[in-house]
């Protein structure tokens, strides 16, 4: 397995990581157990989970169980800042809300520290130096080793960082966004920004949930227990002609080099200098193996230029 650098940061870790959005919802404690065995056999380091996974927490308790004396050996993330509780008080960037929300992670994960600690959403009532303020409090303690954000503007992560340069403290190592062959936005402003700050990408939904697979057909039955066949809305967002004609088109090109459309999917992202880690979330072992070996394929500048052309 090949490992980068989280942007300019020292931290390094795995091309694919492991995103463990499924852990404590989805699958169950034992097939989790499973799917990290493999994850750690196959060279991943990278573990992404957050504090609102598994039904609010339950991500964070599966994966604390079954990492044991592991943890250890991985880069852990997990993320703070979505709603825990039903109120919706329980939130944000505050430094009133940080402290306690690391410590709950803390406890759940079973561990001493956060190799990185990212604020999940933008959080329109607090002061993003308040924020940076806090969580450089927790790197200085030493529960927190580097810090990210995800699904912040462009304009934010640049506010962040001039905020974090300003004041001395510690800024943003990377920042996670939706990213793919077919969602390429943040090619527009959050990417040029990451590299001119030095920041690392970590692409979520590296397989346009799931239509960059393969199972979906246009005018066939939707696959059983497949994420968008459950989810509706989401299915009804992502299956566009648009994307029903792209997809067809960079099928096309896979069978032309003999390729399936994952290993396209996770080698083209592979490819972009910006990105860190290919995060992609899995509830089988044989997903992991697949996942891991799609980001073997080198493509070429031509045959960057010609998925271009089909899908920029």
């Amino acid at each position: 397995m090949l490992t980068r650098n989280l942007g300019r940061s020292g931290l390094r870790v795995s091309l694919v990581g492991l995103g463990c959005n499924n852990f404590g919802g989805r699958i169950d404690l034992e097939a989790t157990r499973k799917v990290v065995d493999a994850a750690i056999e196959h060279g991943i380091t990278l573990f992404d989970t957050a504090d609102i996974y598994g039904n609010r927490g339950g991500s964070e308790t599966a994966l604390g169980e079954v990492l044991g004396a592991r943890r250890k050996q991985i880069v852990l993330a997990t993320k703070f800042g979505m709603n825990m509780d039903e109120e919706g008080l329980k939130k944000g960037g505050s430094r009133a809300y940080i402290m306690n929300a690391v410590e709950d992670s803390l406890r759940r994960l079973r561990t001493d520290w956060i190799d990185l600690y990212q604020i999940h959403r933008p959080d329109p009532l607090t002061p993003i130096d308040e924020t940076l303020r806090t969580l450089e409090d927790l790197i200085r303690q030493g529960k927190v080793r580097y810090i990210g954000c995800s699904n912040l503007p462009s304009w934010q992560v640049a506010d962040a960082h001039w905020t974090a340069k300003t004041h001395g403290i510690e800024g943003f190592a990377s920042c996670q966004d939706e990213y793919s062959l077919l969602v390429r936005g943040a090619e527009k402003e959050l990417i040029p920004a990451a590299r001119h700050f030095g920041m690392g990408l970590l692409p979520y939904f590296p397989l346009a949930n799931g239509l960059l697979t393969g199972k979906y057909r246009r005018n066939q039955p939707m696959p059983e227990g497949a994420r968008m066949t459950r989810e509706a809305q989401r299915a009804g967002e992502v299956l566009t002609e648009e994307n029903w004609r792209k997809t067809e088109k960079l099928s096309a090109f896979c069978e032309k080099h003999g390729k399936t459309l994952v290993e396209l999917a996770f080698s083209w992202l592979a490819g972009q200098p910006v990105v860190s880690s290919v995060i992609a979330g899995a509830t089988r072992p044989e997903q992991i193996a697949a996942n891991v070996k799609a980001a073997e394929w080198k493509l070429s500048a031509e045959e960057l230029a010609e998925i271009d052309q089909i899908t920029a």
